[in-house]
């Protein structure tokens, strides 16, 4: 059998319209779609690219163990780094060798300060391997300032951040233009190196370039504790001609300025994807550039604090219920008729009617938290923003996802209101009958965000306390082996003929609920959108001409009513 081939796919500085065709055909194509985070799980390379996957693929997710922080590995940070590139290779190696194609994606270029090319050293001397380059942060903070970089015979130099200051000093005073990559917690050195080289005064700053979020600042203006660690800082070799779109902090743009930055709601961060990316992409999903003319300077209008202060919408995270419209609260519909933006997964936006005016943000199931981040910040800049989970959206959905980005000091003005839903848990019991009539838990069965050794733990538990339990996320088109794991844990503490309910798009069009037993459950019934209800000792069946109904009694053993 021949070899898969290794795709080191450049996806550019985050706006998912400035991945090239070629790049957006091969990620469609791919077998198998690999990217990097840290241990946070978010990452902006796959939210990128997210517009361009396809259901079935199989997605690895190589999770960097350490990025800035501290370790005990006996090789400290850089062995650990180094055991994890080489786990990592293994990993995409397997596949490769299997026959499948790999597309490995990397936010800006795959060969410019990327975590690609730590891959390819290890995999392209045993596979086919082939680049597709990408447009780098560089050329979109750039073009942010909508001033050439460099002409004729100027020289550009790329320099790194974290140089000593007095070596970044000496070379600011002898290029004709820079990039220098890498700000973050260098930003101070950085800023000292432009005014010891005498070029503070003509320095500019862009944030997240791109992005919907980005922002144009002097250099001599930002503050240096919103620096995010990752980040760019351009020094134009030609002097602009035209005047720099300054904004204000708040991200306000100066009515007179004679440049316009235009920008698309749901746009991701610029980013230089590798292990410092991992960090930024989600954690601080604003990369940020500095720029500054040597020759000459050409000052915009500034706005005041007080001209440029924002007045915040707010967030409203709701719950459409399981499927049926009429199962949507009044004040669910309420809230969203009065959004100007929808965010939500795609299959969720679209049990939504569209509303003339109103935008909508549609994105992949596994990116909760980028969700969350352009979410609130949406509202920030006063936007009244609806997030829409099917459902309940404190159970297993997005209220916890928003709550927990909208801890961040950035958003914490930014009002976050949580409007209940229908669950699928007593949607699918109503079916049936009750069979949640006595205490119960909720059990997601997805590995995703938590280990499977946490799950059957979990399992165990519940089970063992004799209580019904409401299984979630139970399968899906790549996770096949859990319903089977989970009925074998089940069956440590049940009897086989413990009643089980399938409930399976309840509320939609292809509804079924069917009633079985513990010992007889098949796991090829059970997919995504299947809920599973597992009864407790006390659960109990009875056939009616209407079909099978299944209640858990209040009353457990010879405890006397009161």
């Amino acid at each position: 059998m021949s070899t898969g081939k290794l795709w080191g796919i450049g996806l550019g500085p985050g706006d998912p319209e400035l991945v090239t065709v070629k790049a957006a055909r091969l990620i469609a194509e791919a077998d198998v779609v690999a990217f990097h985070s840290a241990k946070h799980g978010r990452s902006i390379s796959r939210a990128i690219a997210a517009p361009y996957l396809r259901a079935g693929q199989i997605e690895e997710h190589l999770v960097y163990p350490v990025t800035v922080e501290t370790t005990d590995h006996p090789g400290g940070y850089q062995g650990a780094i180094d055991e994890f590139y080489e786990q990592a290779a293994a990993r995409l190696a397997t596949h490769l060798a299997a026959g499948r194609t790999v597309a490995l994606l990397a936010a800006g270029d795959p060969l410019f300060y990327s975590s690609y090319m730590h891959m390819h050293r290890r995999l392209a001397g045993r596979f086919d391997a082939e680049i597709v380059p990408g447009i780098t942060s560089v050329s979109a903070a750039s073009a942010a300032l909508g001033t050439p970089l460099v002409e004729g015979e100027q020289v550009l130099t790329v320099l790194p951040g974290t140089m000593p200051v007095e070596e970044l000093t000496q070379r600011l005073r002898e290029t004709d233009a820079a990039a220098i990559m890498k700000l973050g917690r260098t930003f101070p050195g950085v800023r000292q190196a432009l005014s010891d080289s005498g070029r503070l005064k003509d320095a500019y700053y862009v944030e997240r370039a791109s992005s919907t979020r980005q922002r144009v600042l002097a250099a001599a203006d930002v503050d240096e504790a919103d620096v995010p660690y990752f980040s760019i800082t351009l020094v134009p070799g030609p002097t602009p001609t035209t005047a720099i779109p300054v904004r204000g902090a708040s991200g306000h743009q100066p009515a007179t300025d004679l440049a316009a930055t235009v920008t698309t709601p749901g746009r991701q961060a610029t980013a230089e994807s590798r292990p410092d990316d991992s960090i930024t992409a989600a954690a601080e999903p604003n990369h940020t550039a500095v720029a500054c003319a040597p020759g000459g300077h050409v000052s915009a209008p500034r706005v005041s604090p007080a001209e440029s202060a924002e007045v915040p919408g707010e967030v409203v995270v709701l719950g459409l219920g399981p499927g049926d419209a009429d199962w949507t609260t009044p004040q669910v519909t309420a809230a969203l008729a009065e959004a100007t933006d929808l965010v939500g997964y795609t299959t969720y936006i679209n049990r939504v009617p569209e509303r003339a005016g109103q935008r909508r943000h549609a994105s992949d199931n596994k990116v909760e938290s980028e969700r969350a981040a352009m979410a609130l910040d949406l509202a920030k800049r006063g936007a009244r923003v609806a997030v829409v989970s099917s459902g309940d959206p404190g159970v297993f959905a997005m209220a916890a996802a928003v709550l927990e980005v909208s801890a961040e000091p950035q958003f914490k003005d930014v009002p976050v209101r949580v409007l209940p839903g229908l669950t699928a848990a007593n949607a699918v019991a109503s079916r049936v009958g009750a069979p949640l009539g006595h205490d119960y838990a909720m059990i997601s069965l997805s590995d995703r965000l938590k280990p499977w050794d946490v799950v059957a733990q979990r399992l165990s538990a519940v089970a063992a306390a004799d209580m019904a339990i409401a299984i979630y996320n139970p399968a899906s088109s790549q996770r096949r082996w859990q319903v089977g794991a989970m009925r074998e844990v089940l069956l440590e503490h049940r009897p086989p003929h413990t009643p089980v309910v399938l409930g399976r798009d309840v509320g939609g069009p292809t509804e079924s609920v069917r009633v079985t037993t513990l010992g007889e459950l098949d796991p090829d019934e059970v997919d995504m959108r299947t809920l599973l209800i597992i009864g407790s000792s006390t659960t109990t069946t009875f056939d009616t001409p209407e079909g099978t109904r299944v209640f858990t009694s209040r009353r457990y053993g010879s405890v006397p009513s009161r």
